[in-house]
């Protein structure tokens, strides 16, 4: 009976300690922090700091590369329309001088025994006929008609313009009636005869 009643007493005790130890355990995991991961906002404005100046950076790039295909277009560009420049100019002088010798030697042939004026008015005259609207429009079309001038139909005019030996009072009364110097005013032929304004040999109208 009395073993019994330690027995009994002996569980009791066991009981409450075993109930005591839980509540123990359970309150010392109540009272663990809890772990998790919180954002700061130094750490939220730092990130977006990153994307901005990684944003930035790109634009950057972008914007220089852009910048650098723009400056390299327009130098290209710049050298594209200074060689067309000196092209066209190259071409311009080429065709003056054409029309410079051309002249020249017709007023040798017509001319080149006549003095200064008189050579002047022989190239006048062929710049009026270019202007004239009833003539070819061109010193080559004009020198070159048919029937016109002698010396283009016999083929001494060729020799002279090829071998260029046309002084060079007759290269500057060329130079003159191409800028417009014209002592015989509208007049549209010379011969040796007739009327008409004489200079040297020649009488113009």
């Amino acid at each position: 009976m009395i073993r019994r009643r330690r027995l009994s007493k002996m569980f009791m005790l066991y009981s409450a300690c075993a109930v005591m130890a839980a509540g123990f355990t359970s309150h010392a995991a109540s009272m663990q922090p809890e772990v998790k991961v919180v954002e700061t906002q130094e750490g939220v404005e730092s990130a977006q700091q990153v994307t901005v100046m990684q944003s930035v950076s790109e634009e950057i790039v972008k914007v220089t590369a852009e910048s650098v295909e723009a400056q390299q277009q327009k130098i290209a560009e710049d050298i594209a329309r200074k060689e067309q420049e000196a092209k066209e100019q190259a071409e311009r002088e080429a065709y003056i001088r054409a029309n410079q010798e051309l002249l020249a030697s017709i007023i040798y042939c017509e001319a080149g025994n006549q003095p200064y004026e008189g050579q002047v008015a022989v190239g006048a005259v062929v710049m009026n006929r270019v202007n004239s609207g009833a003539y070819p429009n061109t010193i080559e079309g004009v020198i070159y008609q048919s029937g016109q001038f002698g010396p283009a139909a016999t083929g001494w005019l060729n020799q002279v313009r090829n071998s260029g030996c046309y002084t060079a009072s007759c290269m500057q009364a060329a130079v003159d009636a191409l800028n417009g110097v014209n002592p015989i005013g509208g007049c549209l032929y010379f011969d040796q005869g007739g009327c008409g304004t004489k200079i040297g040999a020649h009488y113009f109208h």
